[in-house]
């Protein structure tokens, strides 16, 4: 539920990351899930994508908490940008977004929503032992189509989605598990130099808690070991237990959480 003025902007009990860090993983996640079009107003960074509606490709990402001229007048920018997407003016606010930014907008009644975690565990042997070996799909459209059908999304996303995985500049492997010829679980890693991002891990609702997707991580994470990825990270929202749980089982651990914003409706 959306939040506004007085209340908390984000329910994190962890300490206070180092910027320096996160800086690293926001770019890694930019590089691994491109927006369509990406501008910058100072250190904002505006990025939208007319053919897919993710909050991810469609928000401004402030990038230095002392960024802080002008806030009024860069929104305004930032709104027309977005206006002319047809997209809802997003901000997506990570420890780079700063205090003083969140109390304007704060004071303009911002609601919040989407709390995210971003998760990291080392990628050594141990952490692969269980794996299966898996070669990841190399046909775009088949994964594409298995990827909508096991997240339930609708086939209208498929030229936004295929526009997207085409873009990606890191080596990416597309990682599908079936049976019967049906896909039961997906998953997207993207191996960038000594990292590997995980991104649209998803089991198909009615094949939920049979393992599948324990098996396509593990096995998407030995992938990108063997081609010298040494630590794994991803993102998953904050009320996700099911896969909180998972995550956590395989070693993953909470490194600073992001949510969004969004001015009140007029």
């Amino acid at each position: 539920m959306a939040t506004t003025g007085a209340e908390p902007a984000v329910s994190n009990a962890s300490p206070l990351p180092e910027l320096a860090k996160v800086r690293r993983y926001e770019a890694a996640g930019f590089r691994a899930w491109p927006a369509a079009a990406v501008h910058y107003d100072g250190t904002w960074l505006v990025r939208l994508t007319a053919g897919h509606p993710a909050k991810r490709l469609n928000s401004v990402n402030p990038l230095d908490p002392g960024d802080v001229v002008n806030i009024g007048e860069r929104i305004a920018r930032a709104a027309r940008r977005f206006d002319a997407y047809g997209r809802p003016l997003t901000f997506r606010m990570s420890p780079l977004s700063g205090v003083a930014l969140s109390r304007h907008l704060d004071a303009e009644g911002w609601s919040v929503f989407s709390e995210s975690l971003v998760m990291r565990a080392p990628l050594d042997d141990a952490a692969i032992a269980e794996a299966m070996d898996q070669i990841p799909l190399k046909d775009m459209g088949r994964f594409i189509g298995a990827a909508l059908k096991v997240h339930g999304s609708d086939a209208s996303l498929r030229p936004g989605l295929s526009e997207i995985l085409g873009s990606i500049q890191p080596e990416a492997g597309l990682f599908v598990v079936e049976q019967d010829e049906e896909p039961l679980a997906t998953a997207i890693c993207v191996h960038d130099g000594d990292l590997a991002g995980l991104f649209e891990i998803a089991t198909d609702a009615a094949h939920r808690g049979k393992g599948h997707g324990r098996r396509i991580v593990l096995s998407s994470l030995k992938w990108a070991r063997l081609r010298g990825a040494r630590e794994a990270w991803l993102q998953v929202e904050a009320d996700n237990e099911a896969a909180l749980g998972l995550y956590r089982s395989i070693g993953f651990s909470e490194i600073y959480r992001y949510h969004y914003r969004r001015p009140p409706e007029a």
